[in-house]
């Protein structure tokens, strides 16, 4: 346990590239993807707890705030704020340190979002302490993940100079958008590291960076902090801008960011290709659920069989099989980032109830 360490968790997010088993009623933090018994949002807290134990604020959406409180009992009630309506990381973020500051004049907050995976929580908590030490000296800090190949998915942090001041820490030279493949290649030989979006800051460091580029802004989460009866009024008046763009970067820009490299196995599960990978075991056929409604007959891939139904696959590579009984998908592991398009065919096209 670190002292007035506090994990923020934002949960938000329709997961459209796993759909259907993602959709906007059930995101994917929901949803036990592992095959673990808990759900994503589940581990998550069971991966803080050690560190935090009860110091956590989960920020959600409105229409999820029940079954994230249902999910998690060991939360006190006001542990789990709802947002009036999605407006980005940076707001989100934003209110729990504007909370925090108000809180705990002591405290150093992490922000780790509730859908990532992470295989070595050992390691993931060292990484974390070391982060929570340079925080205490002034630093917006990020965990930088080792990567495992050159993702195009994912943005990069430039790693600079290691800190004086902070043993296990470096400065952050840039972040930098996801890349084509050949520029991705490039920024993992030249030792770059994938961006997780896992923030660790004093709540008043974050705020003032934010000040910095918009005084309004920061402002406004001061004073719903201030007087959360204010949240529904002044919420839908905060831009949407995720905390990358409207601090991390320019306080990059500034010398003002560090990186701990994280080495612990992570996972954004950001399509059901990633997904395969991370279940893939002996059998050419991963399943997630009950493996007793699959047959499968010189194949290989991922199905999911949540529709109650029988599913059999004869003679197919690679493919993608989701049954959720009121949708069917089938496509292939190469093809799985493109899930989202049928997402947004279907709310442009009357649909919308089935995402």
């Amino acid at each position: 346990m670190i002292e007035h360490f506090w994990a923020v968790v934002p949960a938000g997010g329709a997961g459209t590239r796993l759909w259907p088993l993602s959709r906007q009623d059930s995101p994917k933090f929901l949803h036990d993807l592992t095959g673990s018994g808990r759900t994503l949002i589940q581990a998550t807290h069971d991966r803080l707890a050690p560190l935090v134990e009860d110091r956590m604020l989960v920020i959600t959406g409105q229409a999820h705030r029940a079954a994230v409180t249902a999910q998690l009992p060991e939360l006190d009630a006001d542990a789990v704020v709802a947002e009036p309506s999605a407006r980005d990381s940076m707001a989100a973020i934003g209110l729990a340190a504007a909370l925090l500051e108000v809180r705990d004049p002591d405290a150093v907050m992490g922000s780790f979002a509730a859908d990532h995976v992470i295989t070595d929580p050992e390691a993931f908590h060292a990484a974390a302490a070391t982060a929570v030490e340079a925080a205490r000296a002034g630093w917006l800090v990020t965990i930088g993940i080792e990567p495992t190949h050159p993702a195009t998915g994912f943005g990069y942090i430039r790693v600079g100079d290691a800190l004086d001041d902070v043993s296990g820490a470096f400065a952050v030279r840039e972040f930098v958008e996801k890349p084509s493949a050949e520029v991705a290649a490039a920024y993992v030989a030249d030792g770059c590291r994938w961006n997780a979006g896992m923030f660790v800051v004093r709540p008043g460091v974050l705020l003032d960076l934010l000040a910095e580029q918009d005084p309004d802004f920061a402002a406004t989460l001061r004073a719903i902090a201030a007087d959360p009866s204010t949240l529904a009024e002044l919420w839908s008046t905060l831009p949407r801008i995720a905390v990358d763009h409207a601090v991390a970067e320019p306080a990059a820009a500034a010398g003002r960011v560090a990186v701990v490299p994280g080495t612990f196995g992570w996972d954004d599960i950001g399509d059901f290709a990633s997904l395969e990978g991370l279940l893939v075991g002996d059998d050419a056929v991963t399943v997630l659920g009950d493996a007793g409604l699959v047959r499968t007959i010189d194949a290989s891939g991922l199905v999911v069989p949540h529709g109650g139904r029988t599913v059999a696959v004869v003679g197919l590579q690679d493919v993608v099989v989701v049954d959720t009984g009121d949708a069917l998908l089938v496509t292939t592991l190469e093809r799985a980032q493109d899930v989202k398009s049928i997402v947004a065919a279907l709310k442009e096209d009357g649909h919308g109830h089935l995402t």
